[in-house]
């Protein structure tokens, strides 16, 4: 059975006033603050038929209401005001986001931090899974006479460099037609498929450059491919916790740290998320080290294949619309900046 309005007007008054204040709210506070065209007793009879329902608890030292799970779930998903960024805050978030960045890891990254700043909560950002990725092109650039770095640039914007140590001086000459080949070979393959390519062979005419690939380029290369398939997570505000209620108990911000620190973790929890805005709430988060948080995570694309997530975690205790809009707006940002255009597909065809 749903609610009625006014009941729901109570929980939204509710709801409200303690994300904003963190402590527990009782009928003359929202009769004093809310119009709602009603008498204290009627809120108090209310709220005590909500606590009933479950939207709301009763906190021992206090008597006041703080809402529930069911509340919050209730809130995101039919009472909740999405309050729209305004174009002001827009630019300064887009301006920041692009700032000196060309390279989609530094682009997630800084996502991460801007998340962090404006919500004052914990932000990640997880940079996508790579097996659909290509690789456009490859360098080796020399150093100096024993040192080569080998480049890899990815179609979504990737590059990797690795520093190679050769067993005796090489060419630049040899170095060029090494990297041009590698490139002819590689170009357009996916991450995983180019683990399959026997680079090797395709210089056997070519006794010196098969050498230098066999001994110094291949291993390095492989594993530097290897590196590129795997996702990063990035994490920004780890001690903004400290400025919530909900973790004045040190131990309580302890465990919040510890959480957040599993990196391995909580990368799997992201990878394994729903696409799209996803809200989870409390006990609604599967791993049980989560069910005393809520996690909003958003979906980012590039070139419309590689999916990467970016978001917060914090105290079930949150402003959601506020948080969703920002989170929104980052991930449409990061999606347009690498979105390849039907001519650049044309030229590299």
């Amino acid at each position: 059975m749903g609610l009625s309005v006014r009941k729901l007007k109570i929980l939204q008054a509710i709801i409200s006033d303690f994300i904003k204040t963190a402590e527990p709210v009782g009928s003359r506070t929202i009769s004093k603050n809310y119009e709602l065209g009603i008498s204290p007793a009627t809120v108090r009879n209310e709220m005590s038929d909500l606590e009933e329902l479950g939207y709301l608890t009763h906190p021992h030292t206090s008597s006041g209401r703080v809402p529930s799970e069911k509340a919050y779930r209730l809130y995101v998903n039919e009472l909740m005001n999405k309050r729209e960024l305004t174009e002001e805050e827009k630019d300064a978030i887009a301006v920041n986001l692009y700032s000196n960045v060309k390279e989609l890891e530094s682009m997630v990254e800084r996502a991460a931090h801007i998340l962090s700043e404006i919500t004052n909560l914990t932000a990640f950002a997880l940079t996508p899974r790579k097996e659909q990725d290509t690789l456009k092109y490859i360098n080796l650039l020399p150093v100096d006479d024993y040192t080569v770095v080998i480049m890899l640039v990815s179609e979504s914007g990737k590059i990797s460099n690795t520093t190679l140590r050769m067993e005796k001086p090489v060419s630049e000459e040899t170095l060029r037609i090494l990297a041009k080949n590698m490139t002819y070979n590689y170009r357009g393959k996916t991450l995983s498929e180019a683990l399959t390519v026997d680079i090797i062979k395709t210089v056997k005419d070519d006794a010196e450059a098969m050498a230098v690939l066999e001994k110094n380029i291949v291993p390095s290369f492989v594993k530097t491919l290897e590196d590129m398939l795997n996702v990063n997570l990035y994490m920004d505000g780890l001690t903004n916790i400290f400025s919530i209620p909900e973790y004045n108990d040190m131990d309580k911000a302890k465990m919040f740290l510890e959480m957040v620190n599993k990196k391995e973790d909580l990368t799997k929890t992201l990878i394994n998320r729903e696409n799209g805005v996803i809200i989870t709430i409390g006990n609604e988060n599967q791993d049980e080290f989560m069910h005393d948080c809520s996690l909003i995570t958003a979906t980012y694309h590039v070139d419309g294949k590689l999916l990467g997530k970016i978001g917060v975690i914090g105290p079930t205790r949150m402003r959601y619309g506020e948080v969703t809009s920002v989170v929104e707006y980052l991930t449409d940002n990061i999606s347009k900046a690498f979105k390849v255009t039907e001519g650049d597909d044309d030229d590299e065809g």
